[in-house]
């Protein structure tokens, strides 16, 4: 009877340790397809804009539309704001992280996810940038940020431009890197032409080499990506794309059909500021 017991104790402890031996195995086989990585590091990140005093916040704009932002900690009052947008290389942890840490020291910031980027969604069919434009404005407004610089990249360009214009009154300076405002119907069918691909391929990458193109396109040191891994660029592309990719691939869309508007609204806005916002640019360029 004994042994009876005690070979049912011993089949109970094999069943169990096959289980989780089963479920390990398992578990290593799918560990390059889990962002596991990528989102460590996006805590890190997230842990080193604290330590730069910024803390995040969700705005619900009404119940189709909520914005979040990296806000400063304790705002000074000495010091202007600062409201930096990204473009679509992620989200503003990654685009930021080189900038965030001097700027930090010298303004009050605002950096915001782009709608359909990290933690901002919307039940909206809209996508043009003056959507995106009017939310992030309306947003400011919830957090009391009344007056305000603009700092931006590439596709944020667009936005800060659109926030301009429509808030003169709460735009003080303009600073645009890498966004093609100006050009015509001809030069955009010449570069579609030259990169031989539709934008929203490049702009929301599928592979790990469609990442690369997107990277040796947008920045000067054209190697960045060439020697990593890609099973970390497939998380990457999980942890930054996958999530409302319909929705990316749509305000790339819109940008790329629009017609050129070859009389863009002049700004009033100083559209390079102050030696701190040249510094920005500095920072921006590497």
């Amino acid at each position: 009877m004994e042994s009876k017991h005690l070979w049912q104790l011993i089949s109970f402890y094999l069943s169990t340790t096959l289980a989780l031996l089963r479920h390990l195995v398992l578990h290593i086989l799918t560990l390059n397809q889990s962002p596991f990585i990528i989102k460590f590091m996006d805590l890190i990140l997230s842990v080193y804009f604290r330590l730069c005093n910024l803390i995040p916040c969700a705005v619900d704009l009404d119940d189709q539309t909520t914005i979040h932002f990296w806000v400063t900690n304790h705002r000074r009052f000495d010091r202007p704001s600062l409201v930096m947008i990204h473009g679509y290389g992620g989200n503003p942890l990654w685009q930021f992280v080189y900038q965030v840490g001097p700027l930090s020291r010298r303004f009050n910031l605002y950096i915001p996810d782009l709608l359909f980027f990290g933690k901002s969604h919307s039940k909206s069919p809209f996508r043009s940038e003056f959507f995106q434009a009017k939310c992030l404005s309306d947003g400011l407004k919830r957090i009391g940020v009344d007056r305000f610089s603009v700092y931006a990249i590439s596709y944020g360009g667009f936005v800060a431009y659109r926030m301009a214009e429509i808030r003169p009154d709460a735009v003080e300076k303009v600073a645009i890197v890498s966004s093609g405002l100006s050009f015509t119907d001809e030069q955009r069918d010449q570069q579609l032409r030259t990169i031989g691909r539709h934008p929203s391929e490049i702009l929301v990458p599928k592979k790990p080499d469609d990442l690369r193109l997107l990277v040796n396109l947008s920045t000067f040191k054209q190697s960045t990506l060439k020697w990593v891994p890609d099973f970390l660029l497939r998380q990457f592309i999980t942890l930054m794309y996958d999530h409302c990719r319909k929705e990316k691939i749509e305000l790339a869309d819109y940008l790329v059909k629009k017609k050129a508007d070859p009389n863009l609204h002049v700004l009033t806005q100083e559209n390079v500021g102050s030696s701190a916002l040249k510094h920005i640019i500095t920072l921006s360029m590497g």
